[in-house]
């Protein structure tokens, strides 16, 4: 699913949800630059895989928050992880660097990927802020909700701390 489909697809589903469209940003520091109604709901989405390949892992943090993978690792019992390739990212999300997003599991048809997503995307106000797998824009939606899509879709959801 590309920008246009994923507002049709939230509009159509009749999901809450607000669009902040800006320039291409591909990175948080980028992002800072741009006004933002909800900073405190931003997130950070990291892209990885295990050291055989075999399993990818979507992992969304607040954006001002820091992943240590090796500690995401003992405490989920992964393999050893590191970034995913761009290629890898293309070939399973249908995503570029910089536009990485949870909607980009929609276009993993294989639902391969584990989402990973912060508990305190669900305290008040319960937003998250995300790239609609294009990164001139950020959809503004209900966390509940998009882990509802996630889930619905087919791939494992975990809600945890960081």
């Amino acid at each position: 699913m590309n920008k246009d489909e994923i507002f049709n697809f939230l509009t159509e589903g009749n999901f809450w949800h607000e669009i902040t469209e800006h320039e291409a940003v591909y990175n948080m520091e980028e992002l800072d630059a741009v006004d933002l109604p909800y900073p405190e709901a931003d997130a950070k989405n990291l892209f990885v895989r295990d050291d055989k390949k075999r399993n990818f892992y979507l992992i969304s943090v607040k954006g001002d928050k820091r992943v240590d993978l090796k500690e995401f690792r003992t405490k989920h019992e992964t393999r050893r992880l590191s970034f995913a390739s761009a290629d890898d990212l293309m070939n399973v999300m249908g995503l570029i660097p910089g536009a990485v997003s949870p909607f980009g599991m929609l276009n993993d048809t294989d639902c391969i990927v584990q989402f990973y997503i912060d508990e305190e995307f669900l305290t008040d106000p319960g937003l998250i802020g995300v790239h609609p797998n294009d990164n001139t824009a950020t959809v503004w939606v209900k966390t509940e909700d998009l882990i509802g899509i996630i889930k619905e879709h087919g791939n494992q959801v975990h809600v945890t701390s960081f």
